[in-house]
């Protein structure tokens, strides 16, 4: 019998009340899917999921009699989030399919635990675990696989892939993470022949799933096989080669730089910010990851603090990065604040000039002459500069 890990999270204050409430001595609950593959592994884990035989209802009932919050969070798919001593734990009544389009399934509720596990993607994301005894369950071969560190779909990839669309990007971040040599053949072929179904799915979550991909301290091997069996072309036509990527994350690592994957995605695309923002767009980014990904493919280079100025200070590390011209100072660029120009519109009115496009321009000028001194902090050496440029004008005007 294999038994669970003593994992530190399983002894987290509040634990103990909340499987107290949800009968978990009495059989009724488990632990389940990454928290429990991940203390296998002996890997750190944060989110624990739980799952029960206990309807949504029920389980609201319970949390509530034992002074614990419930936040139905996914009721509709019996999911309650139970806050326990301020830490939230999902749990999920169990469930089987009734019917699933390849984007979101219409489930039942169920006490079958077999058909609950049935219903995951990968056969190591189907263990449970009795939280008291810690006895592990596995109903398909998913202890074999962790063992082999071996991605392999619950049943046939290609009915898997059908219920859910997604699980072909997931096949290929799971084994980027978790795999060991080749992936299963079988799994890969089932991909590789449905890729066209990702056209299926909404951008946001290709987005969520191709970013958690490139996180990964590894990924490169993975992306060229997911390029060479055409996953990417149904959706992101541009990504053709991973060549760039496997230079930004060995600079990455002479760096001492920690992964970004927006970065790592901006090496997968061609050196063109018009089609960055483009492909920013299909993917529903944020502002604020569209910008850095736009800024990632641009070409000017400069020095890092001055670049960081012009661009932000993530911008300029990733640029630097992708041009593989890691400085020396690079790491502490990430941490670097943006200082502000000691001289305003209003100083340069005082000294002569007159209000309009003229204090602007001249702001400008002052602003490079000062970048370019490596942004002097005294008042005294930017007055400087800036009578001297007010003069220039002022003589120029006359």
């Amino acid at each position: 019998m294999t038994r669970l890990p003593d994992a530190p999270w399983r002894h987290r204050a509040g634990m103990d009340r909340l499987l107290a409430a949800l009968d978990a001595k009495g059989g009724a609950t488990r632990f389940v899917g990454g928290c429990v593959r991940d203390a296998l592994l002996g890997l750190e884990q944060s989110d624990v999921d739980l799952a029960t035989r206990l309807t949504p209802d029920e389980v609201v009932k319970r949390l509530e009699a034992a002074h614990l919050k419930a936040v139905p969070t996914g009721i509709a798919h019996g999911t309650i989030t139970a806050v326990a001593s301020g830490r939230p734990v999902e749990v999920t009544t169990l469930r089987r399919d009734v019917s699933t389009d390849g984007r979101r399934a219409t489930v039942a509720f169920t006490d079958d635990w077999t058909a609950d596990a049935a219903r995951r993607d990968f056969t190591i994301n189907a263990l449970s675990a009795d939280p008291l005894s810690g006895e592990v369950f596995d109903y398909f071969g998913g202890l074999d696989d962790l063992d082999a560190r071996r991605v392999r779909f619950i049943g046939d990839p290609l009915q898997r892939i059908a219920e859910d669309h997604l699980r072909i990007l997931r096949f290929f971040r799971f084994h980027a993470r978790f795999g060991a040599d080749a992936p299963d053949a079988e799994g890969l072929e089932a991909c590789a022949a449905r890729a066209n179904d990702l056209m299926a799915l909404s951008r946001e979550r290709i987005a969520d799933e191709l970013l958690k991909l490139l996180a990964l301290p590894e990924p490169v091997a993975t992306v060229r096989l997911m390029i060479a069996r055409g996953i990417f072309r149904p959706v992101l036509p541009e990504i053709e080669s991973a060549d760039r990527l496997e230079a930004l994350v060995a600079a990455e690592r002479a760096a001492g730089i920690g992964p970004a994957s927006i970065r790592r995605l901006a090496a997968l695309l061609p050196i063109d910010p018009e089609l960055a923002l483009a492909v920013a767009s299909r993917l529903r980014l944020s502002k604020r990851l569209s910008g850095r990904l736009a800024a990632a493919a641009g070409t000017a280079l400069d020095a890092p603090e001055a670049l960081a100025y012009r661009i932000g200070s993530a911008e300029a590390v990733d640029r630097i990065l992708l041009h593989g011209a890691p400085d020396a100072a690079l790491k502490d660029l990430q941490s670097w604040q943006r200082p502000r120009l000691p001289v305003s519109g209003g100083e340069l009115i005082a000294m002569g000039l007159e209000a309009g496009p003229m204090v602007a321009r001249t702001i400008q000028a002052i602003e490079e002459e000062w970048i370019r001194a490596g942004f002097p902090a005294g008042k005294a050496e930017a007055r400087a500069m800036a009578r001297s440029h007010v003069d220039q004008v002022l003589r120029s005007s006359q």
